[in-house]
């Protein structure tokens, strides 16, 4: 088709036609919210590095949910930051921990609200790593017991989802096996399958408290410059049981997002991370861009991309800008 024949501004020329051929929606139900929570009562504290995102006590953080459901949002993952940390990050898996007790508040108070957890020892750790040591390096099947464990404690304590994020190998097997093994066969996988060793996360080390005391990631989190990788990483959880399957961050992997939604049919989630969210809030507070509408874009091109979900310190604020 070819200048005069087609015209394709004729399709541009009105709001009405543009809403009409939009070939990507982007609509509240693939938002989910990524909440922090603390110990104490009444604890608001902001993230500096985060604008609009606090680390919230269990009370606090039952009113942003409550919050997030009134805006239409279907789900929230939650990150612990604990009192203590030790080198196996017993209160991962402690039945009274930071995020077992959130669970039980939201479900108490919002039941409909599902409540993803995720699933990792490095908020936990005294060392920082996503998994115990042996000999100063993260041992794989040393591992798999303790975040098994994480994930059947965050079940018994109410979640609806679990969401490993370690990068163990062989993680989703044992989770699975944990969960059927103790009755908690409905409750399903979010894996973390392609999650690359980024510098966009450190906004949320920074909120977590949870940077590696020594060394990086890199022996267990993805290399950026790897895409057929983050292929043959997703197939292994797929194949142990994953329910859902993840590629974090987003932005620069749009083109992974991409290849996994063409080659397997479960649900897709991205990961809009810390990072990302952190250079358009700066960026619009420098004046620099229009951050609403670079929001917008921006998770518009992840559903384009091939996201089912997309896991978003946004959320709320792409909640409002959504509604009718």
């Amino acid at each position: 088709m070819l200048f005069p024949d087609y015209r394709p501004r004729r399709l541009r020329q009105s709001q009405a036609f543009r809403r009409m051929v939009r070939e990507t929606s982007l609509a509240v139900d693939d938002l989910i919210l990524p909440l922090f929570a603390v110990g104490g009562k009444q604890v608001r504290h902001p993230i500096a590095s985060m604008p609009g995102h606090f680390q919230l006590s269990t009370d606090e953080l039952v009113k942003t949910c409550r919050e997030a459901f009134a805006l239409g949002i279907p789900a929230v993952i939650l990150f612990g930051i604990p009192e203590t940390k030790d080198p196996l990050g017993t209160q991962a898996y402690a039945p009274g921990g930071i995020v077992q007790r959130a669970v039980k508040a939201v479900k108490n108070a919002l039941p409909e609200l599902a409540v993803i957890t995720d699933v990792c020892l490095c908020q936990y750790t005294d060392h920082g790593h996503c998994g115990c040591l042996e000999q100063g390096v993260v041992d794989n099947d040393a591992s798999l017991d303790l975040i098994a464990r994480t994930a059947l404690s965050h079940a018994k304590a109410g979640a609806d989802m679990v969401a490993p994020s370690d990068m163990m190998d062989g993680r989703v097997a044992e989770i699975r096996e944990a969960l059927d093994e103790s009755g908690f066969s409905r409750v399903p996988i979010m894996a973390y399958s392609a999650k690359y060793c980024s510098a966009y996360y450190g906004p949320f080390r920074a909120a977590a408290d949870s940077a590696p005391k020594f060394g990086d990631r890199r022996t267990y989190q993805m290399d950026p410059a790897n895409a057929l990788e983050a292929l043959r990483e997703v197939s292994m959880d797929v194949e142990e049981g994953a329910d859902i399957v993840m590629v974090k961050p987003a932005l620069a992997y749009l083109d992974v997002i991409c290849r996994v939604r063409e080659e397997f049919d479960l649900p897709v989630a991205a990961y809009n991370v810390s990072g990302e969210y952190a250079m358009i809030k700066a960026a619009e507070q420098m004046g620099w861009l229009d951050g609403p509408r670079v929001m917008m874009e921006t998770l518009t091109a992840i559903k384009r991309a091939g996201a089912d979900l997309i896991l978003t310190y946004f959320a709320m604020d792409a909640a409002r800008a959504l509604r009718p």
